[in-house]
């Protein structure tokens, strides 16, 4: 194989298979460190193991499944950090949507201390000491441009552009290669944005969600959050908490799950709870459920108002469906997020950006290549989808390293 790559590449593959292929393929890691020496050489980079494209919870819990089953990896990230959703891009509030049992990844539980909701600092907390106990050093600063796999080598080739501050010299492109590749950039990827008449020429402030960090910018200003979801509910309540005045646009059709102690018929507010419960709804549509966390009762006095569908927005005017209108200073879209991988990997739908193959075999394609946190089930699905590919590519490895030591 090495040889197929100096013949069509001109250029040296750093092989560690060329130190004692056997004893080499049986470590426990791969140093990442040692990686990035190379790419700096020549940008080619042979990968023993497989090659994780993501470096949230998903590739996370991955990376974990294989090291435990002493399978090597390498985490490319285009971020500067682990779990960079979580840490860049939500707001100060957020606490996970579902219950901690639901929401640990393989072989490592939450602290007991925790509470049944941890906090956004307590989960990067858990994720930075998850990747610290299995030794993951991702390749940081490594934004994927494309992945093609190559029929007569056998191999995956992922491209990936190198941030400028990540080594001296700065820029380019490095190319990785190897026999599996595993897609972990998840569901949220990139930020999901609406098509609404007049919203580039809204003479105020538009910020999504990810971008909104504290209603503390917003104080005494008549905000409209578009999205009802579980982003849209929190940030409005926060918007309440600082003195803003705000309205919750039901940009998109949602379903409504409050606590066992609230709050008696929402419909008669403009909200719709749903016939499953929340573990089922997560299941059967995909969808998180909403969970209240005070919203409901600011909604009951008036606080926040909630709008309906938006026709059309003009100057700091919005103009809704019902044909009522009213000025806002500043938008706070809370629309979500999508998946990035059909524009760097045509195996994914272009519609969806998952996977083509339905859940529940979506965690495995074919010609090595995987994808973890796809199925629409939040972390555990994910942590599902994690065991499943180490498993897979344990037997793998393990056979073609019984092969190696036979022929030697």
């Amino acid at each position: 194989m090495e040889s197929c790559i100096k013949e069509n590449e001109g250029k040296r593959a750093h092989d560690p298979l060329h130190h004692d292929r056997t004893e080499k393929r049986r470590q426990n890691a791969c140093s990442v460190d040692v990686h990035c020496k190379e790419i700096i050489a020549d940008r080619l980079v042979w990968v023993p193991g497989p090659i994780i494209v993501g470096a949230g919870p998903s590739g996370l819990a991955v990376a974990a499944c294989l090291k435990a089953r002493n399978v090597p990896s390498l985490v490319l990230e285009r971020s500067n950090c682990i779990a960079s959703l979580w840490q860049l891009k939500t707001y100060d509030r957020l606490s996970l949507h579902l219950p901690k049992q639901f929401c640990e990844l393989p072989l490592m539980p939450f602290p007991p201390e925790f509470p049944t909701y941890p906090t956004k600092q307590q989960f990067v907390g858990y994720l930075e000491a998850y990747a610290a106990k299995f030794a993951i050093r991702p390749a940081f600063g490594r934004t994927v441009v494309s992945a093609e796999y190559e029929p007569r080598l056998g191999i995956w080739r992922v491209r990936a552009a190198v941030g400028e501050e990540e080594e001296e010299g700065g820029g380019g492109v490095a190319e990785y290669v190897g026999r599996w590749l595993i897609v972990a950039t998840g569901e949220n990827a990139e930020v999901a944005a609406p098509d609404i008449e007049g919203l580039r020429d809204f003479k105020g402030p538009v910020a999504h969600t990810s971008a909104y960090k504290s209603g503390g910018a917003f104080r005494r200003q008549r905000v409209l959050v578009v999205g009802c979801g579980n982003s849209g509910m929190e940030v409005c309540l926060d918007l309440c908490n600082h003195n803003a005045s705000p309205s919750i646009d039901r940009f998109d059709q949602f379903l409504l799950l409050v606590s066992w102690f609230m709050l008696g018929d929402t419909a008669r507010y403009g909200l719709r709870r749903p016939p499953v419960g929340p573990l089922e709804l997560k299941s059967l549509l995909g969808k998180t459920p909403v969970l209240d966390v005070g919203t409901l009762a600011k909604i009951k006095s008036g606080e926040i108002k909630v709008q309906p569908a938006i026709r059309r927005m003009t100057g700091h005017r919005v103009e809704f469906v019902d044909g009522r209108s009213e000025d806002f200073d500043a938008i706070v879209l809370a629309t979500g997020y999508r998946s990035n991988v059909p524009s760097w990997l045509k195996f994914f739908s272009d519609k969806d950006g998952l996977p083509r193959k339905p859940f529940p075999n979506s965690w495995k394609g074919e010609r090595g290549l995987y994808a973890v946190g796809f199925t629409r089930r939040g972390l555990m699905g994910a942590s599902a989808d994690a065991r499943r590919i180490a498993r897979d590519i344990e037997q793998q490895w393990n056979a073609e390293t019984k092969h190696g030591q036979s022929r030697s």
